[in-house]
Formats: structure tokens, sequence, C-alpha cells
């Protein structure tokens, strides 16, 4: 058998309704915040590594997938990010499709008025940015691909599983559903 470090074991965390709490980032806690939940009794464990942890007076197995006892709540919107207009956008530049050096735009440039908000900003690669510089979309010639919104979190999390991460662990398969049918 080979050493697992804890630190290579965290915990998937799932909504009481056995939904990750979120995609993108995936809802992972370490294993010690994990443990610590089990003692104060507010998740339920799941699905287990075959990694134990040991103290003085006890032993456990790491959990692998938890589920908190009380539902919480999504909020239906959310918070105005660069992350999350870049994962709205789905990290590509809105008017040439680049993944690269990407920055966000004000379609309506502040110069001109327009508002630092969901419906005035779209990701955009630096050249990109800097071609249209302070001008008005219509001057620039240049319109993104999809115009800017605010997005719900269910938008969110619907694009946050077209990039599914790098390791997923074999017990946390079952709770994630990642879309692979979508074009990113």
């Amino acid at each position: 058998m080979t050493f697992v470090s804890p630190e290579a074991c965290p915990a998937l965390v799932l909504n009481a309704d056995f939904r990750p709490l979120s995609y993108f980032p995936l809802s992972l806690w370490s294993w010690q915040d994990a443990v610590k939940a089990v003692f104060l009794d507010r998740v339920n464990i799941v699905s287990e590594y075959d990694r134990v942890v040991r103290s003085p007076s006890a032993e456990i197995r790491l959990p692998s997938v938890v589920s908190l006892r009380e539902y919480v709540r999504p909020a239906r919107f959310p918070a105005f990010t660069r992350f999350n207009v870049f994962l709205r956008d789905r990290f590509t530049c809105q008017y040439c499709g680049s993944p690269e050096d990407l920055t966000f735009d004000h379609l309506i440039p502040r110069a001109l008025g327009g508002q630092t908000a969901w419906d005035n900003v779209v990701a955009a690669c630096s050249p990109c940015n800097l071609k249209k510089g302070g001008l008005h979309p219509r001057d620039a010639g240049m319109w993104p691909e999809q115009m800017p919104f605010r997005p719900t979190v269910f938008d969110l999390q619907k694009n946050g599983r077209l990039f599914p991460p790098n390791y997923l662990h074999d017990s946390w398969l079952d709770y994630l559903y990642w879309d692979t049918e979508l074009e990113p």
C-alpha cells in the first residue's frame, strides 16, 4: 500500500440535495475542514477514502464526499467579479475568440458614461481591448460575439461544467455532471 498524504484527500461538498455547492470552482474542502464538520455534526459522510487519520483517542477514515445536513439556498445572481465575467464568457475574448491574455472591456467605455456592470463588460484579450480602446463599438467596428448580460448562478454553473478539473476522484463521479455536449 502506498502512502497518501492527507493533503491529497480533499472532500467534495454537496448541498443537502446532493448537488455540488459549486462546479467552478469545484466545491472542495481540505481534509481538516471536512473532519471538523463531521465532528460538529454539520455534514453527513457520503463516501470515504481508504486513508485513515488518528489522534490519541480516535481514528477516522477521511471523507471523500460529504453532504450538508441543512440545505443552503444558492444565491440567484452571482457577484460581479472578473472571474465570473470570464466564466460567463467561457474564458474567451468576445471579439476574436482567443482564450489568451484575457482582460475585461467596457462595451460602452467609462469615458462615454459606461458602467462597470454585468450588462456593459465583456471578456476581451489584451490586443482586442487595446484595438477598441476608448471607442464605442460602433466607432471601432467591434461588436462582441455575445452581448453582455447578468448571468444567473445556473448560467455560471452550466459554463463551469465545460471546464472539468484535471483530477476527479472516483467517489465524486456520481455527483458531478460534466456536460461534454456543449461547445466551449
